[in-house]
């Protein structure tokens, strides 16, 4: 619950507000980039009130999937019933709640006949469980690299659920119950390829689904700022070069997308010809960057 005694004095008057504990994950500004913007340091505030329902929604959002739970009002409301899972395209979920652990890392479900499943995982709610049993369960937990993890064990252990880690971030994850090697993709489950792409880590994929929503842990993203695709060398952790080589190779194979899907920065759909052409381009963009 947010600290009305740590209120930040930026924020503007009103019911809303931002306490000090804000650790600049961006997480509130994705879902509110209207209502709530950054200071030079990075710390949230809230820059307008909500005035329309849609709005108070959105507000909502972010305060439940803040991983700080810096996000409040002043009379100390609790948010309406299903704000979370929210269904953002035909039939994937973003979870909210997300965890600190994972520096506010988005996580997602896909439910599937027969079991559902998650790609990373956010923090622990009975709410979310209770969600996702009502839409057929979780059987897997596909983890895009060793840093957005959270709560994915006990998720795993309440389901009964496959863990998926690649091998080479395996050491983080002694509870996975499955590993991808090598860098060739391959089709995991139903509709779902698995795309290795290291870079960020070295055990960083991407999970293409149905050749449509690209869920790419924090080796691609959409920049609402910039509105195009990204993707940022300052948190490249095992190679910068690797991770370009990897991008180009998934850019340059048959798998295409018209979702991003990411751990951190901002969802986004258009054509899978618009995607394509973005994702080429900015592969193109960083190359030139890095020869120069």
């Amino acid at each position: 619950m947010a600290r009305l005694a740590d209120r930040h004095p930026g924020n503007i008057d009103g019911r809303w507000y931002v306490d000090t504990r804000c650790i600049d994950c961006d997480v509130a500004r994705h879902h509110a980039p209207t209502l709530i913007s950054a200071l030079a340091d990075g710390q949230s505030v809230v820059a307008r009130q909500p005035t329309t329902p849609g709005e108070e929604l959105e507000m909502w959002r972010a305060a439940v999937a803040c991983p700080t739970k810096s996000i409040g009002t002043t009379d100390r409301a609790q948010p309406p019933a299903d704000v979370f899972p929210w269904e953002l395209t035909a039939g994937v979920f973003l979870l909210g709640h997300n965890d600190r652990r994972s520096f506010g890392a988005h996580a997602w479900y896909v439910p599937r006949d027969g079991g559902g499943f998650m790609v990373d995982a956010p923090h622990w709610s009975a709410e979310l469980v209770a969600a996702m049993e009502a839409r057929g369960g979780v059987t897997g937990v596909l983890l895009t690299h060793r840093d957005d993890i959270a709560d994915a064990e006990r998720y795993a252990a309440h389901f009964g659920a496959r863990v998926w880690i690649h091998a080479d971030d395996r050491e983080v994850v002694p509870f996975a119950t499955d590993e991808i090697t090598g860098t060739e993709p391959f089709e995991l489950r139903d509709g779902v390829v698995v795309f290795p792409v290291p870079g960020h880590t070295r055990g960083s994929v991407l999970y293409v689904v149905d050749d449509e929503h690209l869920f790419s842990g924090d080796s691609l993203a959409w920049s609402w700022r910039r509105n195009d695709l990204v993707a940022w060398e300052d948190v490249a952790w095992y190679s910068w070069s690797e991770q370009l080589r990897s991008l180009r190779r998934f850019a340059q194979s048959e798998r295409r997308f018209s979702w991003v899907l990411p751990g951190h920065g901002k969802w986004h759909g258009a054509s899978s010809d618009e995607m394509h052409q973005r994702l080429t381009a900015l592969l193109d963009r960083l190359e030139m960057s890095q020869a120069s």
